[in-house]
């Protein structure tokens, strides 16, 4: 069973108009798109994106016409929002990472828990599989994604250990590359198995993760009223850098030429103001949600466009 994390908060943060026009980017389980359908007036709107097939039929018990649910990538919100007939929204919530039933069912292949085949893909309808892509990478390529999108001290290490076991057959199952890398590694954290920073690391660039969130923050901004609201929630220190870079950037005004004849009143506003220092769950959402424990949300809200 999922459970949505920072539920209220992240909703509160939306600060959700009864007939505002909003986005859920990762509609997962719908708890967040709950929520927010919960505090839409009939006038309102939500429209809600995920790329999972699996999250896209449990979307089909959602039974209401303020609400629209697309096969898509976050990524593709600014072309999903255009075939709509939507111009610009009141907000915007991306909730990152991957949900429970994702690391849960055995088939998808995200969890070394189980032995089952290794896909990891999030849209299982489309794109190469772990496996796939394992048995074709050269060992300068996969130790560049373990050390890129794990932070893996031993990917170098690991990535040989992989190359070794390709000659004696493929590489197909979570349980066979979770025993290749714990025989690489030879030390690791405390409670940590050896093979999470690679596991983690090949998921991330399967579903090229953190080029789908560097593409869709700029569309989100450019797609939000004044007023508006973007919310982050991230599970990932990769993920909440480029959050956080991006929302920082976004809220200084913008830099001109030294030496320009402009006066600092006629340079454009920033396009974003901060909202707040980023949120983290509480020790009682943690004990109730272990996995709620690396969230990090951010909030940023559009400042008003210039005239044209």
């Amino acid at each position: 069973m999922h459970i949505t994390v920072l539920l209220r908060e992240a909703i509160d943060a939306l600060a959700v108009k009864g007939s505002g026009i909003y986005v859920d980017g990762t509609f997962g389980r719908g708890g967040h798109s709950r929520e927010v359908l919960s505090r839409l007036a009939a006038a309102g709107r939500l429209v809600a994106l995920d790329r999972d097939p699996q999250a896209v039929v449990a979307g089909g018990a959602i039974d209401d016409p303020r609400f629209t649910l697309v096969h898509a990538p976050f990524s593709s919100l600014g072309s999903v929002l255009d075939r709509l007939g939507i111009k610009d929204v009141d907000g915007v919530l991306l909730d990152l990472g991957v949900s429970s039933p994702q690391l849960d069912e055995a088939a998808r292949g995200m969890s070394f828990r189980f032995d089952a085949p290794l896909d990891m893909r999030m849209d299982t309808s489309r794109g190469q599989t772990a496996a796939q892509w394992l048995a074709e990478a050269s060992v300068s390529q996969i130790t560049e994604v373990l050390r890129q999108y794990g932070e893996e001290r031993f990917a170098h290490a690991i990535a040989k250990a992989i190359a070794a076991a390709r000659t004696r057959g493929t590489v197909a199952t979570t349980g066979q590359l979770a025993e290749i890398v714990e025989q690489a590694v030879r030390t690791r954290e405390p409670g940590q198995h050896p093979a999470t920073r690679s596991f983690q690391a090949l998921r991330i660039f399967i579903n090229q993760e953190l080029e789908e969130l560097s593409q869709a923050l700029p569309v989100c901004v450019e797609r939000l009223r004044a007023g508006g609201r973007l919310v982050v929630i991230s599970f990932h220190s990769l993920e909440d850098r480029i959050v956080k870079r991006f929302m920082r950037d976004e809220a200084r005004p913008p830099q001109w030429p030294a030496r320009l004849p402009v006066r600092a009143s006629e340079l454009p506003p920033p396009r974003l103001a901060l909202l707040g220092r980023a949120r983290r769950p509480g020790p009682e959402e943690i004990a109730a949600n272990p996995r709620a424990r690396s969230a990090v949300m951010r909030v940023a809200e559009r400042q008003g466009r210039l005239a044209a």
